[in-house]
């Protein structure tokens, strides 16, 4: 046998068989978030593309959906801060309050409070949220009717930071709407100023409906 007649090695096969470990891992990864995702993903599909009621949603969906952001400076109207992960693992009907708040804010503040107890046994899966923008105090009778059972969360930030998040109608404030923001912390629909109550009831139904395989009461 001479040197001639030796097998030359293959370097590149070790290479390879780590590069196929990689992928291979990877796929798997990726197999596993899809199977955790799914749920949310199918409720998502049934309610914005089959539409099984055969209707158009009221609200205005928000496309692609604004994430509740970590760094957004949340706190009591006391003054304590508050971390606005803990708002996530509840669907949220959120309305933006100007301290100023008129006839057509209390409004929105009433909608928003009968919207909830019309959901009936499904009312413990939607949390009101009650945003105010700025540092004025409310009126004492506003935040007395705002705490009463069934008291709605009252939470301060500065207008910038909750405009970096939420958004209005183009010609309309920020105070206009009813805001609704799904378990994960996206803010994925936005009702028009003065709301029907009876057409936003519909879409919080559906998608209540849509989202009852993995989404229950509480956090």
């Amino acid at each position: 046998m001479t040197v001639h007649d030796m097998a030359t090695p293959d370097l590149a096969e070790p290479v390879q068989a780590g590069q196929r470990r990689t992928v291979s891992g990877r796929l798997k990864m990726l197999l596993v978030l899809l199977v955790c995702a799914s749920p949310v993903i199918a409720s998502y599909f049934t309610y914005f593309v089959i539409r099984p009621e055969g209707r158009t949603n009221y609200g205005e969906l928000v496309l692609p959906p604004r994430e509740l952001p970590t760094t957004l400076p949340l706190a009591t109207l006391d003054g304590v801060p508050v971390a606005p992960a803990s708002l996530r693992g509840q669907w949220l009907l959120v309305v933006v309050v100007d301290p100023a708040c008129g006839e057509a804010c209390e409004r929105r503040l009433f909608m928003q409070r009968q919207l909830r107890e019309m959901l009936g046994r499904d009312r413990d899966r939607l949390d009101k949220i009650v945003l105010v923008a700025g540092d004025t105090a409310l009126k004492p009778e506003q935040r007395a009717a705002l705490e009463a059972a069934p008291p709605a969360t009252l939470l301060r930030a500065p207008r910038e930071a909750l405009a970096g998040w939420l958004a209005p109608q183009a010609g309309h404030a920020l105070d206009e709407h009813l805001y609704v923001v799904d378990p994960m912390g996206m803010w994925m629909m936005r009702m028009p100023p003065a709301a029907e109550p009876q057409r936003v009831m519909r879409d919080l139904r559906k998608l209540l409906r849509a989202s009852s395989s993995w989404d229950n009461a509480g956090r």
